[in-house]
């Protein structure tokens, strides 16, 4: 049938998930950094989630289903119970997974002890939720490192991350194969310029492996270096 509906301009849109929280429906998901429709029967197409900041969203007529209050908000109660999405396809990013470039470290780097305010060049930082097309990706040293590290080095930030990108992930506790996709898909597009890999020394921190098959999976020339934390 032919109805309003919504359309993203994903060149404009920045990922803020501004439109999310003005949607009662629950038809708009962040998928890779950038706001989705996830189906369209979800959509009424009154236009609540028109606040974009960027401007990204607005209202069109074209051939669409029709619109399902109840199965809208059923599928939006299964997700807030925990129940996921009924779009396996899409991988419905958080809210605050959106890209940002923050104020670079420096040489000066200095932190008072009470201070809460994040000392970071880039955001997001975990591996899964970082989109491959990344502005800040763009001829950048990247830091890819085991979640552990931050912990157990005191002196990460002023030794590691100043003049780089950091990407934190762990291949013991999240989905391999995910991991993998993901940085194949980071180091096909080509965008960074080199890759330090910071490890701990315990067996199951495969950092290494990982990276040597992402590098072979996506046929990058990328000479990485390793690094291993060793635990006393």
């Amino acid at each position: 049938m032919l109805r309003p509906i919504i359309e993203i301009d994903e060149s404009k849109c920045n990922g803020c998930g501004q439109c999310i929280l003005n949607c009662a429906e629950g038809a708009l998901a962040i998928v890779n950094g950038k706001a989705k429709l996830i189906n369209e029967v979800y959509c009424d197409g009154l236009g609540a989630c028109l606040n974009c900041p960027q401007g990204a969203l607005h209202i069109v007529e074209r051939e669409a289903q029709q619109f399902n209050a109840e199965t809208a908000l059923a599928a939006k109660r299964l997700k807030a119970e925990g129940g996921g999405t009924a779009e396996p396809e899409y991988v419905v990013g958080c809210l605050g997974s959106a890209v940002k470039i923050l104020t670079p470290l420096t040489t000066n780097f200095q932190r008072k002890r009470s201070d809460l305010q994040a000392v970071l060049s880039t955001w997001p930082l975990q591996l899964r939720l970082v989109p491959p097309s990344a502005p800040f990706l763009k001829k950048a040293r990247v830091l890819l490192a085991a979640h552990c590290a931050g912990f157990a080095l005191p002196n990460l930030h002023e030794d590691w991350l100043i003049g780089r990108v950091p990407i934190i992930t762990c291949p013991k506790l999240e989905d391999k194969s995910v991991l993998m996709d993901k940085l194949t898909n980071i180091l096909r597009q080509g965008n960074i310029e080199a890759l330090d890999v910071l490890r701990m020394s315990v067996p199951c921190c495969s950092m290494d492996s990982l990276t040597k098959q992402a590098i072979a999976n996506a046929k990058s020339n990328l000479v990485a270096s390793y690094h291993v934390v060793q635990l006393q």
